[in-house]
């Protein structure tokens, strides 16, 4: 990885794109050090509840935001509206045909969808904004709450908080255009990467105060080590189904005979799965969180409040149900992603099969079933990289660590897919052409 930095930035305008990318970051980092005015931040990360395990809603949004929800700054809901409105519009291309042809016209298309992404994430920004607002008020953190002064406290939050999102959204596109990788996934990366210090932080605390043992940091940092390897390895791994076309004469030449491979990647469907397992199983303590019951046995209501714990982030059900989750949300991400009966039609239209098969229905349930294998190989590794955390925690007691999950895959899949990016653009640069 270092190698390829180092040959970038030896080409000049490789260079200047590195540095753009840096810019922005920088940006990005600035907005989210600016405080939303009218709110009282020291309050926020208390109310709520970013010091808990309940595993509610905010915690996760305060977790791929990189802390500025947590803080109320300016970027407080940073790109989870767009991630959630290119989810939305990604699974209505499924069921929606004018959006499936919209999907298969090339980047026409593609741009036409990433404006309707834009408008979409618009609109759950403004929902986002005001629902985070009304939290806000009744956490008694807005500073104004009576007369006029509420109306415009209310209209300058929400405003800030629309306004950091659509920012975002616009250095995102600015990164793709003239710097180097995907402008919202480096953004991400980059709110994801600025938790780290707070991260270790914690941990010396934990040290500090005896309730990490010194004899675990190496073992901490070997898990680390270890998870990122497999990481990496099961993000590249890959089932290559061989495919042969059949010669063929136009005129006087002669086409096809070629031997190559329909590539099925092990981690084809990437965060999804866990990003839509984690939204349901958050909702039972976000919904408690509303009425107060917050598992610590203080709000007179038992029942709920043993209900918050089931399913709070270190509970052994909530642990067993997220796997659950996570292989069934990846066998459904699959399915609406990979139409093995349209791969099998598309080898027979160009002379293309699959030694040892039939072209058409047996073509088709040959893909189906090492589609349904690798898939089942894809799911548990996701959930088991999705649980870790959760099962570490309780052995080891240490809370507040990102061992895996999201952020672990997330971090690891735009390095990797960053370093793919320059290592292609050196490679057109370096290539001398045809006229040489």
């Amino acid at each position: 990885m270092f190698e390829v930095f180092r040959n970038a930035w030896k080409i000049a305008d490789l260079r200047k794109k590195i540095l753009f990318t840096l810019f922005i970051v920088l940006i990005f980092r600035l907005g989210a050090s600016i405080f939303v005015p009218f709110l009282d931040s020291a309050g926020i990360a208390d109310i709520l509840g970013m010091n808990s395990s309940d595993g509610n809603l905010f915690s996760y949004w305060d977790q791929m935001t990189g802390g500025s929800l947590s803080n109320g700054t300016l970027f407080a809901m940073s790109i989870t509206p767009y991630i959630n409105a290119s989810i939305i519009v990604q699974l209505l291309t499924v069921a929606i045909k004018p959006l499936e042809r919209l999907a298969k016209e090339g980047d026409e298309g593609r741009k036409k969808l990433n404006k309707i992404n834009k408008f979409v994430a618009l609109g759950l920004a403004i929902f986002q904004a005001v629902a985070f607002y009304i939290t806000l008020r009744n956490g008694n953190v807005v500073v104004y709450t009576k007369g006029f002064d509420s109306v415009l406290a209310m209209i300058t939050i929400v405003a800030c908080f629309v306004a950091g999102a659509s920012l975002i959204i616009w250095l995102g596109d600015q990164i793709s255009e003239r710097g180097i990788g995907n402008g919202i996934s480096i953004i991400l990366f980059a709110g994801i990467v600025s938790r780290l210090p707070n991260n270790i932080f914690d941990l010396i605390k934990q040290m500090e105060t005896g309730v990490v043992n010194m004899i675990l940091v190496p073992i901490i940092l070997i898990i680390y080590v270890a998870m990122i390897t497999l990481v990496v390895l099961m993000t590249n791994a890959e089932r290559r189904i061989p495919v042969q076309y059949a010669k063929r004469v136009v005129g006087r030449k002669m086409y096809g005979g070629q031997s190559t491979y329909i590539p099925i990647k092990v981690a084809m469907s990437g965060v999804m799965p866990i990003i839509f397992a984690m939204s349901i199983m958050s909702l039972p303590s976000t919904i408690c969180y509303f009425f107060n019951i917050k598992g610590d046995y203080t709000s007179g209501h038992d029942f709920w409040e043993g209900f918050v714990r089931l399913f709070s982030t270190s509970s052994w059900l909530y642990a067993v149900l997220y796997f659950l989750l996570i292989i069934g949300f990846n066998y459904f991400y699959v399915a609406i992603q990979y139409n093995p009966i349209e791969i099998a039609n598309n080898l027979k239209k160009n002379n293309g099969a699959i030694p040892g098969y039939r072209p058409g229905q047996p073509t088709a349930d040959f893909i189906r079933n090492s589609l349904n294998k690798v898939t089942l190989i894809g799911a548990i590794f996701l959930g088991f990289i999705a649980i870790f955390p959760i099962i570490f925690q309780n052995v080891s007691g240490i809370r507040g660590l990102s061992l895996g999950g999201t952020t672990m895959l997330i971090v690891v899949g735009v390095a990797l897919e960053t370093m793919r990016t320059l290592e292609s653009q050196m490679m057109m640069r370096h290539h001398k052409g045809f006229l040489e």
